[in-house]
């Protein structure tokens, strides 16, 4: 018998109408586990580390989720073989069993394991000796011998988190991959959330060669700076009379603090632009900064509220909103 093949929401520990929040919740849990960091004198927890990776990264697209879940794509995410639907049950995947899905190293009904069924074509279609003849079930016509061409090793997923002003400036990152080598990875200009990057011959191996390793960035969110596009919003509070009289006030950016004047007679609102501070674009070029001024008045200040007082504004601010 092949070794059994897990579903990909057996890989996570979840069943398989578990909500989007509860799958979310059972891969952080485990790849927090079996993370290789932690796990250098474990290369089985390295390779589940890669196998509930790649079934988060399947489950968590809606669209490839609701397929695997149809039956059309196996746990790698490729197109089930023709025929690949077994015997009226769920479908195997090829694996290290080897075989199309549904007969040889695919699985029957219910997920039970996967067997060998070689030896009973052979004795129905009249295929004898090792390898398999040309036709659907290697025995139809009667023709040569057709041996499976050599498959390359399978594609190994991981997700990168990455420090939101480090998409912003391109830093490179360091990546663990999950036979322990770490390589540094240059991101690529356009970088956002979600965005695949691809590196050739970092997957696993197989007999024509190792597969590819698929890495999916996750740009963390900011404590005060949001993205809009290739730019970078930052609301700047500012003093009263910063606003009222102008000033040069310190301004933090993607690349480090600068400073930055404040015109004068700026209201809360005004919109300050800083060119070149923002993401770089696929073509290189990057965005800008935007600073929106708000005015922060201080509580309970006796000075303020005398000059207030003793101060006069004939105007109506609210005139165009027709009140």
């Amino acid at each position: 018998m092949t070794p059994r093949i897990m579903d990909l929401y057996q890989r996570l520990g979840v069943k398989r109408g578990a909500s989007e929040a509860d799958i979310k919740k059972a891969y952080r849990s485990l790849a927090k586990q079996l993370h290789p960091d932690r796990n250098k004198d474990n290369p089985k927890a390295a390779e589940r580390f890669s196998q509930v990776t790649s079934a988060y990264d399947l489950l968590s697209d809606a669209d490839k989720r609701a397929r695997y879940d149809r039956g059309e794509i196996d746990e790698e995410g490729n197109p089930k073989m023709p025929f690949g639907g077994g015997f009226g049950g769920q479908r195997g995947s090829s694996g290290p069993g080897g075989g199309y899905d549904g007969f040889p190293g695919g699985g029957f009904a219910g997920g039970a394991e996967t067997a060998d069924l070689s030896d009973l074509f052979e004795g129905i279609f009249g295929g004898g000796g090792g390898g398999r003849r040309s036709g659907p079930f290697g025995g139809f016509g009667g023709g040569g011998r057709q041996q499976r061409a050599p498959q390359k090793g399978a594609d190994v997923s991981y997700r990168l988190a990455v420090p939101f002003l480090d998409a912003a400036a391109l830093k490179p990152q360091r990546v663990t991959l999950g036979d322990g080598k770490t390589i540094d990875l240059k991101l690529p200009g356009g970088v956002e959330d979600g965005t695949k990057i691809r590196l050739a011959g970092k997957g696993e191996q197989g007999a024509a060669g190792p597969g590819d390793a698929i890495v999916t960035i996750a740009v963390q969110p900011h404590r005060f700076f949001t993205r809009e596009g290739r730019d970078i919003r930052l609301t700047l509070p500012v003093t009263l009379s910063e606003a009222v009289l102008g000033a040069k006030v310190k301004v933090p950016t993607a690349d480090g603090t600068i400073m930055l004047t404040v015109p004068k007679g700026s209201s809360s609102g005004k919109v300050l632009r800083i060119k070149g501070r923002g993401f770089s674009g696929k073509g290189g070029q990057r965005g800008d900064q935007l600073v929106i001024l708000a005015v922060d008045l201080p509580v309970d200040d006796p000075a303020l509220e005398r000059f207030a007082v003793d101060w006069k504004d004939g105007r109506n601010p609210r005139a165009t909103l027709g009140v």
